[in-house]
């Protein structure tokens, strides 16, 4: 049965290595994005922090990145799977390993089922950006701020807030489930029919709209101090180490080294995509998507003065509204581009997620694509409906506690389970240059400390990514 599990989904992989890239970097393009790495470079001193988050791109991008693709690929399989072969080749416990692949799987689902309340949110603006209610709002700080309240409306805890859900039926109910159909009809298309085929339209056009966005910033009046406070560096501040953990945490996250989706697309993979090029490929593009995004929010807030503190959803759905209204003729198509562009950079996301969940029942229950895609999605959908007034916390506690969790035995699997010889073939497959002499020991004594630093991090300080 595990071999014809292997060749289905063999069978059923990424057509190409454009396509993959494009898949992944739908996986680490999200929200994100949008609503922190701007927050985070204003915060701390544009290229300050900027500097210290192209170092850890690096680091991640040329270990953990590259760790866990390979782990997919060498394994054929996702978490469960692919942390078996990794224990079974170190001559350690099978079904220790497949136990410990349910928490990536876990963490993955529960994220997923987060962002499926944020993609409603997303799905409500969107087609208000398209029929012009956001504009007609202009600068009215009650109107932006108590449409966002009433569609995201808070509670104290999780029990509060599925106590309040059915109370009122819930906020948002019919933008979650049309963000969870859409991400259903794509799944059930496969991998290469569903995820590959949507990723290589919604990914580059993602960029076409970030860049459009980016350019009229350029000949918008008053955007020249923002401009400046990007590019500029204040020296003692490089030198704190809040930037440098705040800096690493975003990376991290925005790099989505969880030992999830990252194993999962890894396993979809044929044996000529070249390991290290995609990596480097996925994280510069996913640089870039922050990179263009701070290109647009910090020069926009800059017109009015705005302070960049918030950096929650608070960013994205309220504060740089009254900005882009306030931009004339073109504020609507502005907004209109906003987020049409945050729509695709989540529905990217959030595919990557399911798939996790998705892939594991097909794996180790043996369920067919579209009753595995089906069971997720129904979960998800539920789930998602419940928790609407405890999103926050809710992404908090799974990004704190789970995420760091997933990537750090991912980590131990790869560069200290397997077998060093097998861990570098894996690497080393499909390219034609031998893997870097410093990958295996970079892997051990740098990428696996960071994770156990971004867990216990994390906790301390209530997230840093």
């Amino acid at each position: 049965m595990e071999n014809t599990t292997n060749k289905l989904q063999k069978q059923d992989g990424f057509k190409s290595q454009w396509g993959f890239i494009m898949a992944a970097v739908g996986s680490c393009v999200g929200m994100a994005n949008v609503w922190r790495f701007p927050m985070l470079v204003s915060k701390y001193g544009g290229m300050t922090f900027l500097i210290w988050y192209f170092i850890f791109a690096f680091i991640i991008c040329q270990s953990g990145m590259m760790e866990e693709f390979s782990l997919g690929r060498w394994a054929h399989s996702g978490p469960s799977g692919a942390f078996a072969k990794a224990m079974e080749n170190g001559g350690k416990s099978k079904k220790v390993g497949q136990w410990l692949g349910g928490i990536p799987v876990l963490g993955s689902l529960c994220l997923a089922i987060g962002y499926s309340v944020i993609m409603g949110w997303v799905f409500a603006y969107t087609k208000m950006a398209i029929t012009g209610e956001l504009t007609a709002m202009g600068q009215d700080m009650d109107a932006i701020g108590g449409t966002f309240g009433a569609m995201a409306p808070e509670a104290p805890n999780l029990i509060e807030a599925i106590k309040m859900t059915f109370a009122t039926g819930g906020a948002n109910n019919f933008w979650i489930i049309i963000g969870i159909v859409v991400s259903f009809l794509i799944m059930i298309m496969g991998v290469s029919g569903g995820i590959e085929k949507s990723c290589k339209i919604m990914i580059p056009a993602l960029y076409v709209l970030f860049i459009a966005l980016a350019v009229l910033m350029i000949f918008t009046p008053g955007t020249a101090e923002g401009y400046k406070y990007i590019f500029s560096i204040n020296w003692e501040g490089f030198l704190n180490p809040q930037v440098w953990v705040y800096a690493f945490g975003q990376c991290f996250f925005s790099l989505s080294v969880a030992g999830s989706g990252s194993v999962v697309y890894g396993s979809y993979l044929g044996d000529d995509v070249k390991i290290r090029q995609s990596a480097i490929i996925c994280a510069i593009m996913d640089t870039s998507a922050a990179l263009l995004a701070m290109l647009i929010i910090i020069p926009a807030m800059s017109t009015v003065g705005a302070d960049l503190g918030n950096g929650g959803p608070g960013l994205m759905f309220i504060y740089v509204l009254p900005v882009f209204n306030n931009m004339g003729a073109i504020a609507r198509l502005i907004v209109i581009f906003f987020y049409v562009a945050i729509l695709f950079a989540g529905v990217s996301s959030v595919i990557n997620l399911f798939e996790t969940p998705i892939n594991f029942l097909q794996e180790q229950l043996h369920m067919k694509r579209i009753t595995a895609t089906a069971i997720i999605h129904v979960v998800g959908l539920i789930v998602a409906l419940m928790i609407q007034p405890w999103t926050s916390q809710w992404m908090d506690t799974v990004s704190i506690y789970v995420l760091p969790l997933g990537a750090l035995t991912a980590g131990i699997m790869f560069f200290w389970v397997m077998k060093k010889d097998t861990a570098i073939a894996a690497a080393q497959l499909g390219s034609d240059k031998p893997i870097m002499k410093w990958f295996m020991p970079f892997g051990k004594y740098v990428f696996v400390p960071l994770c156990i630093a971004c867990f216990v991090l994390g906790i301390a300080w209530g997230g840093i990514g």
